[in-house]
């Protein structure tokens, strides 16, 4: 059987002249390394689940992309975290979200998923959980960016002069990373990783945790989103991609434009998704500027981007 890996670390208006040439390398240099990290599990034979629980853990653990070490702040100047992670081949699923003190909220919704009667765990409850459970846990410090803490004094003040989400950079307003996998076995998995929105309101809850939303995997395919999380909610992006499969029988890249192309832009929603099929096949599609995204399909084609 084929193996298969995608990622993406957020899509949104990426602007080069935001980027300087030691950011783009560093920022790429970061989708390569998770890349390698979940492809180093497919090509020894390990299951997609995990290829995709390190690919996350990988892009958490750097303060550029908006999850764990590097998540934004809310409009109360602390981080809630959200993330899920699914299995295909059982559909089972685990999801965290108002996550606080845990390095790797990947890893706390797998346990959710594999050590709890649950689908999605939160706040306060789930930081306990992730402790007793031994994950490794932080102070507000450890997440705490000075790039993310400018970013939000930048939007606060902003917001306060009547601004609106137009024109504002991914790099300040949100992000997400994510990763799928088909594995040897034929197996696929989806997992997704965010700090939300910068200066959303304390408690919101976007689409990562939302099974269906954000992220799904089944039997045909695995996707993981980017973006507008609200708009992803209202038309259950990622399951709206394995519908349009099971049900009209439409290929990956087709389900996949109708909803980044079609259904997204017709909410007003921008942004992206990633998705690989059961015969490997991988697509990356975003209407908006860019897409920080990384893959290797069934044929061994690597590629590493931001923009088309």
């Amino acid at each position: 059987m084929p193996i298969a890996l995608a990622l993406h670390g957020g899509a949104g208006t990426i602007r080069a002249a935001d980027l300087t040439p030691e950011l783009e390398a560093e920022l790429m240099a970061g989708l390569s390394a998770a890349l390698d990290s979940g492809l180093s599990i497919l090509h020894a034979g390990g299951a997609a689940l995990d290829a995709v629980q390190a690919t996350v853990t990988v892009l958490e653990d750097h303060p550029l992309f908006n999850a764990g070490r590097g998540a934004v702040f809310n409009d109360q100047g602390f981080i809630e975290m959200e993330a899920a992670i699914m299995d295909g081949a059982l559909r089972t699923a685990g999801s965290v979200t108002g996550v606080r003190r845990t390095r790797n909220p990947v890893q706390l919704a797998r346990l959710v998923m594999a050590h709890t009667p649950h689908v999605t765990l939160g706040f306060e409850a789930a930081d306990a959980f992730a402790a007793k459970m031994g994950l490794p846990q932080a102070a507000p410090e450890y997440f705490h960016t000075s790039k993310r803490w400018d970013a939000l004094q930048s939007e606060l003040a902003r917001l306060r002069a009547g601004g609106s989400d137009a024109d504002v950079s991914e790099q300040v307003k949100h992000g997400t990373v994510g990763a799928v996998a088909l594995d040897s076995a034929g197996h696929l998995a989806a997992a997704t990783s965010t700090g939300g929105r910068t200066a959303k309101m304390a408690g919101r809850i976007g689409d990562t945790p939302v099974i269906g939303a954000g992220t799904w995997a089944d039997d045909l395919v695995a996707v993981s989103g980017t973006g507008h999380g609200e708009s992803f909610i209202r038309c259950c992006a990622a399951h709206e991609v394995a519908s349009r499969m099971r049900y009209m029988g439409q290929p990956l890249s087709d389900a996949c434009d109708e909803v980044v192309y079609g259904q997204l832009l017709e909410l007003g929603g921008s942004g992206g998704l990633i998705a690989v099929d059961w015969e490997g096949h991988v697509t990356l599609p975003f209407n908006c500027e860019g897409m920080y995204r990384a893959a290797v399909d069934a044929s061994g084609e690597r590629i590493i981007a931001i923009y088309r």
